[in-house]
């Protein structure tokens, strides 16, 4: 019987040894897309009270103590404590389940278990006990991240890694205690573990994340597993007939200098509509998405899937992992999504960290977010990329509503959105899209450049640009998040399509990540307007752009502009008008957040 271990789940370490290694917030990740004008502090320090302020800003005794309001309303976080990853979410027995990398004592990565939650409607949140602790040989050093996958009878199984006290990551096995409980609430974890090592020419620290497994031919399993060969980052794939024993196979896919490869995702798409696969579906198209390890971003590529050669081959070799396209190009990482049968959607959910310093994450009592789960399809008019739009249910949060059409915005202008008071708020904004062939190119060609991110971001003026939106900026516009389009010329004289998201001015604090993240935005020649949604949350904002095309999250901490002292303002840097189609805000109620300490509910009364 594999000894059982006691590990200390209380103690709040900062992260030291291999943990400064794993994928964290306490490390330093600077997912810049564009320029970073801080740096992360990853010491604990003596807090004093304000904390970090510029020096030529004067607070009131209000703004001037570190704020509590940086929780979220209406994202998914413990009340407590340190999450990152999301695990194997799924749905069984009429809910919603998402498991979670969890340190249950302290608001720094480190003894990480399985968080476990579930819902009705992905919306409002029940947490119950954590479904894995690290309590195994191979699996004390951390429950780290895996997938579910159903048997053909219906039952779930969780395929994870666990790191053993000497470093090594093993593949292991956890079942359902109770299949007839539709919260699942107790796992087991099976005498075979661990079923899987890692394979000669790997290191031990270098084999991580299954994926959900599938089915060839409604027969033999298949799952990915990332690596890393020297610098060259791979899917492994393994074959088994009961889930339980695996051969390796093949390299499914490898890209030359891409480094570690984690967190994969490997699922079929179609070609037409908005319908999702469930995994072992022979789609037209398959996905690959890579989380990768050297730079914290999530890649995908569009493929091809060949059972027969058990190979992945990428329709554009350009766009491949760590070249190509993100799902976001801010702060989301190691998503993870899963099939749902109930709305034939398939959905994607992604870790959100922080951008503030360990400290204060050990001072307020948590870190991370979860992003807005996102229903991810294949884009049908341009074919290899992904739209991502946030689930419908989230709608069911809309409260009053605030709304401008037809507005003109005038060289240099701003204009206050009235009723957009509020940190939580739905926004939807379209604008018309320039007309090219009025607008008057002269000499000063530094207006149609590209933005300088080093150079004060949003405040820059170029011929088309920046215009977008100001969300939580106070009245005197000193704490500002700047989310905006800019037009600049290439090298042919063509016109390019940027959007931004602006951290610079977010915060007076001077101990924040001020990145500014961006990339370019596809917009087809029958597309005559440019089309925004964003999500705000107090302290994280979601922008999706021309309906999901392209998607960037950024986390913000602004002492001014809370609550009913945030605002919006539609602006516009630029020398040339634009117009403004329309505008809606709403208000955003805030979600439940159960917890299984009180009485547990009925499926039926969640």
């Amino acid at each position: 019987m594999e000894e059982t271990l006691s590990p200390n789940l209380a103690v709040p370490v900062l992260i030291s040894g291999f943990r400064a290694k794993r994928r964290g917030s306490v490390s330093l990740l600077l997912l810049a897309a564009c320029c970073t004008a801080a740096v992360w502090s990853l010491g604990v320090k003596e807090f004093r009270q304000p904390l970090g302020v510029r020096d030529d800003v004067t607070l009131s005794d209000a703004e001037g103590s570190r704020p509590q309001h940086y929780q979220s309303a209406f994202h998914f976080q413990p009340t407590k404590n340190w999450m990152n990853d999301p695990n194997g979410p799924m749905y069984y027995k009429g809910l919603y389940h998402l498991f979670y990398q969890y340190n249950p004592g302290a608001a720094v990565w480190g003894n990480l278990t399985w968080g476990h939650a579930v819902s009705k409607n992905l919306i409002h949140w029940l947490d119950l006990e954590p479904a894995l602790l690290p309590d195994r040989s191979y699996d004390v050093g951390g429950v780290w991240s895996g997938s579910v996958t159903f048997r053909p009878d219906g039952t779930p199984v969780i395929l994870y890694t666990g790191v053993a006290d000497d470093l090594e990551q093993t593949q292991n096995m956890a079942v359902p205690e109770d299949t007839s409980d539709p919260y699942l609430r107790k796992w087991i974890k099976v005498p075979e573990n661990p079923l899987l090592r890692h394979p000669e020419g790997v290191g031990r620290e270098e084999f991580r994340d299954p994926t959900t497994a599938w089915q060839v031919d409604g027969a033999s399993w298949r799952i990915a597993i990332g690596v890393q060969f020297g610098t060259n980052g791979s899917a492994l794939l393994y074959k088994s007939d009961d889930l339980v024993h695996w051969e390796l196979k093949e390299i499914l896919h490898t890209v030359p200098g891409s480094g570690m490869w984690e967190c994969l995702d490997f699922f079929p798409v179609a070609l037409r509509g908005e319908e999702g696969l469930d995994v072992s579906t022979h789609g037209d198209k398959h996905v690959l998405k890579v989380s990768l390890f050297d730079d914290k971003r999530d890649y995908y590529v569009v493929g091809t899937y060949n059972e027969v050669g058990e190979s992945f081959t990428p329709d554009h070799p350009e766009l491949d992992i760590s070249r190509g396209l993100q799902y976001d190009h801010g702060k989301f990482y190691a998503s993870k999504s899963f099939y749902d049968p109930v709305k034939k959607r398939r959905i994607n959910w992604g870790w959100s960290n922080e951008s503030d310093t360990a400290a204060e994450d050990i001072a307020k009592g948590w870190a991370s977010l979860q992003a807005i789960p996102r229903t991810l399809w294949l884009d049908n008019q341009l074919g290899d990329n992904l739209i991502q739009a946030p689930v419908e249910e989230l709608k069911l949060l809309r409260g009053a509503k605030s709304s401008m059409e037809e507005v003109d915005l005038e060289a240099g202008s701003n204009i206050k959105v009235e009723g957009s008071s509020g940190g939580q708020l739905d926004i939807e904004v379209t604008f018309k899209y320039p007309n090219m062939s009025k607008v008057n190119i002269d000499n000063a060609s530094y207006l149609n450049n590209p933005i300088n991110c080093s150079e004060r971001g949003s405040a820059q003026r170029g011929r088309l640009g920046p215009f977008g939106l100001l969300v939580m900026a106070d009245d005197t516009l000193q704490e500002q998040t700047a989310i905006f389009f800019y037009l600049s010329q290439s090298n042919d004289q063509s016109w390019v399509t940027q959007f931004y998201s602006d951290q610079s001015r977010s915060s007076l604090l001077t101990d924040v990540d001020t990145t500014v993240f961006w990339s370019d935005v596809h917009v087809l020649p029958t597309e005559n307007f440019l089309s925004l949604r964003v999500l705000v949350d107090h302290s994280i904002v979601e922008s999706f752009v021309q309906g999901g095309r392209m998607a960037i999250t950024s986390r913000i901490y602004p002492i001014k502009a809370v609550n009913e002292r945030a605002h919006v303002y539609l602006f516009n840097n630029g020398t040339t008008h634009v117009k403004v189609s329309k505008i809606d805000v709403w208000q955003m109620n805030g979600v439940r957040m159960l917890s299984a300490q009180t009485a547990m509910p009925q499926v039926g009364q969640m």
